[in-house]
């Protein structure tokens, strides 16, 4: 009766000390991963939503990196709108300058082609990432603003720029730009006229803006004019482009906000309580040794129950 119990005192100790072994192996592992969900045998339902929650994150980061690239095109869009409202004003009071009695007029164009040059400068310059905002043919621009989830379907949202308002210069449409387009005027003296500033014009009638000995007073009115009507296109374009711009600055917001929530939720669901955990290990720890010191007494005394037998 006496081995019985022995033998049955260290087939217990023995599977004690197997199941420690188990419960210190799930410990040293959530605390080596931070996580109390590792795999879908520990928490099949919550394993599986925390999947679903790291697909959205990934997705909603790859979306604030979008974000970042659109909001870096419409700053440069921005920037050389900006510089083109700046010289196209200087240009409006080199015009004013030159309707001043006595100014030699040939000497101000020459100021004039330095100042268009500078323009077509900025309008071809102003690209980003393979994007031109200013300069080309208009057309839609589709950013990545978002992504929606919605009856079981995932859509990716988009904020659009329409070029149409931007483009200054289309080198293949002189009506496309906002500085080859014409401008129709009604000059100080009452004369019906039509101006452009860069490229050929839009229509055989209109004029260049352009001055030498023989341009009139009436005829600067009409420039002045005509410019006037060109830099408030261009601020209209670059109030357009300021628009975009803070809508992707709160949509960029808005997305990390939605990345943090996500990730809150996600840590509530699988992250491990590292001071439970610690904890846990090292009770388990002293466990452990009580077995292994319970298994030694029992295989002790089955040594010494033997020894009756020699």
């Amino acid at each position: 009766m006496t081995s019985i119990h022995t033998n049955r005192t260290a087939m217990t100790a023995l599977a004690t000390l197997r199941l420690i072994d188990a419960q210190m192996e799930t410990s040293m592992k959530r605390i080596s991963t931070g996580l109390r969900v590792n795999d879908a045998s520990d928490n099949a339902a919550y394993w599986s939503i925390a999947t679903t929650l790291r697909s959205d994150i990934k997705a909603k980061s790859a979306v604030v990196d979008a974000l970042g690239l659109s909001r870096a095109m419409t700053d440069v869009a921005s920037a050389g709108m900006s510089q083109a409202v700046d010289l196209v004003s200087e240009i409006k009071a080199k015009l004013v300058l030159a309707s001043e009695p006595g100014v030699d007029k040939t000497k101000v164009n020459r100021e004039l082609d330095e100042l268009k040059e500078q323009l077509r400068n900025v309008a071809q310059s102003s690209s980003f990432n393979g994007q031109n905002w200013l300069y080309g043919s208009p057309g839609t621009v589709s950013m990545p603003a978002s992504i929606k989830n919605y009856g079981g379907f995932t859509s990716v949202g988009y904020i659009e720029i329409d070029k149409s308002q931007t483009t200054l210069i289309d080198p293949a449409d002189n009506s496309n730009g906002l500085l080859t387009k014409d401008h129709d005027v009604t000059t100080a003296g009452g004369a019906a006229e039509t101006f452009y500033l860069l490229g050929t014009g839009t229509s055989g009638t209109a004029k260049q803006i352009t001055l030498d000995a023989n341009t009139t007073a009436d005829e600067l009115s009409g420039m002045v004019q005509a410019m006037s009507k060109m830099e408030q296109d261009l601020i209209d374009a670059n109030a357009l482009l300021g628009v975009k711009a803070k809508g992707i600055e709160r949509q960029e917001a808005f997305t990390k906000t939605l990345i943090d929530v996500s990730k809150k939720a996600l840590g509530r669901l699988v992250d491990a309580d590292m001071a439970e955990e610690s904890t846990r290990l090292k009770a388990l720890q002293v466990q452990k040794q009580l077995a292994i010191q319970s298994l030694s007494i029992a295989n002790s005394q089955a040594d010494m129950i033997l020894q009756l037998f020699r």
